[in-house]
């Protein structure tokens, strides 16, 4: 693929982008392939270093705070007729509660999905806690002189350890995962807030 091809190829990736980014990362890789074409790497080998375009406007729509892209979305195009302020206003009470509950919904789901993870950590916490606690009445157990009560300590503790141990892998794994889904989630509400066809 040439610089051009390229270019444009991202231009038309970078579209609802807000116009000063989409902008400033056209010219930053533009001045990008320059460079790399000084350094003698051929046309085609400095765009293909570089990654796609799809991959480039995800990470600057990462980039992009929510709060910018939702001022950007709102923001009128013109100034409103008296007709739209009216209805607007004579509209409050249904849209306004909708965006609330909605806003609600989204908060919500957020918060289970981290209690969800926090509860598993304290489980695995009080495993741990168990397991401390098993080895220590099967020390006492056995400096009494009961043997037989030491190993039932030692045994459920044991099990209590190898079960913290096991879940606390699980924990890790279900906080990678809640992590790429928080973040798959925000993206995407991002991509709501893109205008389509802002720029050409």
């Amino acid at each position: 693929m040439t610089k051009q091809e390229f270019l444009d190829r991202l231009r038309r990736s970078l579209a609802g982008i807000p116009g000063e980014d989409a902008e400033e990362r056209l010219s930053f890789y533009d001045e990008m392939i320059d460079d790399r074409m000084e350094e003698g790497l051929s046309e085609e080998e400095a765009v293909a270093s570089l990654g796609t375009p799809e991959q480039i406007r995800d990470q600057v729509l990462a980039d992009i705070p929510l709060a910018r892209l939702v001022r950007e979305r709102v923001k009128p195009q013109r100034s409103l007729r008296a007709w739209e302020i009216v209805l607007l206003v004579l509209g409050f009470p249904v849209w306004f509660p909708i965006l609330v509950s909605l806003c609600a919904v989204a908060f919500s789901v957020y918060v289970v999905l981290w209690s969800v993870i926090v509860s598993l950590y304290a489980v695995d916490l009080a495993l741990a806690v168990c397991a401390a606690g098993g080895i220590a009445l099967a020390v006492r157990a056995f400096l009494q002189g009961n043997a037989a009560q030491a190993a039932a300590f030692a045994g459920a503790s044991l099990l209590c350890a190898g079960l913290a141990v096991l879940l606390f892998l699980g924990c890790v794994q279900a906080t990678k995962g809640a992590v790429v889904l928080t973040k798959k989630i925000g993206k995407w509400v991002k991509s709501l807030f893109v205008r389509k066809g802002d720029h050409t």
